[in-house]
């Protein structure tokens, strides 16, 4: 295992053949200290995409040089706003993280520092039926096992290729670990693996997204920055269909992935999302079906496998 100047981890399967990079980013969206009043309140930036509307009351965790400092979500509360300002969302800069402290002092002594990272606190849970998982931060926890899940496969599995394993930082700020990894790697063909937005929820039209939880892996056929390759995105449902993995398909104008900055290494790179479906994400509860992550296990593993120099040449023919 090898790890790059901006801080992604390369574990690399020695083989012969083409280089396969399977890739998932293991940051969080956070947020980072920028201020500390002097009532002791900690003013703060977000750290990839939050709605405002998820943040209110939730606890975090202020990481320190001396270690962790929870503090809540606050803003002035409703019992003192005019009424016309009830209903309307509180924005981001009108809230502070409220660390128990009664003076700037206080928070210093704590630890806390302008730049210091902020992370939600949240536990893991395994929910009622027993199949179904919550948790901050699947975006992109279930990424990275995967990609760990895959690796563990190919210590015993044949395959006729170089497999990689990446685990990318900055994805939430701007694919960053994915642009140094990929010059690292140098790949051959690129599979990003991501949670993807279930769309089962109250509100969601199915033309807006038709995927489900525990309906299967989701292939991704658009997203803001990327198209995948077309003949790599019909091997994926080609082998879902032969190995009789449900497989849903998605499309997500809004948002990108590693894939934005793999995909255009050097003279480009054939690359493939393929994702498991997620509730709420990018908030401090998103919640995932156990089966949807197996399927999308066994699905890496079979696409991984089939692709020889040969497979791989043809996907840019």
């Amino acid at each position: 295992m090898t790890q790059d100047k901006l801080g992604s981890l390369i574990c690399a399967r020695p083989g012969e053949g083409p280089r396969v990079m399977l890739v998932g980013h293991m940051d969080e969206i956070g947020f980072m200290v920028t201020h500390v009043t002097k009532e002791g309140f900690v003013k703060f930036q977000q750290l990839g995409g939050w709605w405002d509307q998820v943040l209110l009351g939730h606890r975090v965790v202020i990481k320190t040089r001396q270690g962790g400092v929870i503090g809540v979500i606050g803003a002035k509360p409703p019992h003192l706003l005019p009424a016309d300002e009830r209903s309307k969302v509180v924005v981001k800069k009108d809230m502070y993280i409220d660390i128990g402290a009664t003076s700037a002092d206080e928070v210093k002594a704590a630890g806390v520092r302008i730049g210091d990272p902020i992370v939600p606190h949240s536990d893991f849970v395994i929910l009622a039926n027993e199949k179904t998982y919550l948790s901050k931060a699947f975006d992109n926890r279930v990424g990275c096992a995967v990609v760990v899940d895959a690796l563990r496969h190919f210590q015993t599995a044949e395959t006729p290729n170089q497999v990689f394993g990446v685990q990318t930082v900055m994805e939430e700020v701007g694919v960053r670990g994915a642009t140094t990894s990929a010059r690292a790697v140098n790949p051959d063909v690129a599979i990003i693996l991501e949670s993807d937005i279930a769309g089962d929820v109250p509100g969601i039209k199915e033309e807006e997204t038709a995927v489900k939880l525990g309906g299967g892996p989701t292939v991704l056929v658009f997203d803001a920055r990327m198209i995948p390759n077309i003949k790599l995105r019909d091997l994926v449902v080609d082998t879902a269909e032969s190995l009789g993995i449900p497989l849903q398909f998605s499309a997500i104008a809004g948002g990108a992935t590693d894939g934005a900055a793999i995909h255009l290494h050097g003279t480009g790179v054939p690359t493939v999302v393929i994702g498991v479906p997620a509730r709420h994400i990018h908030s401090h509860g998103a919640i995932l079906h156990r089966d949807d992550y197996d399927n999308a296990v066994k699905l890496v593993t079979a696409v991984v496998a089939q692709l020889d120099a040969a497979t791989v040449e043809n996907l840019t023919r």
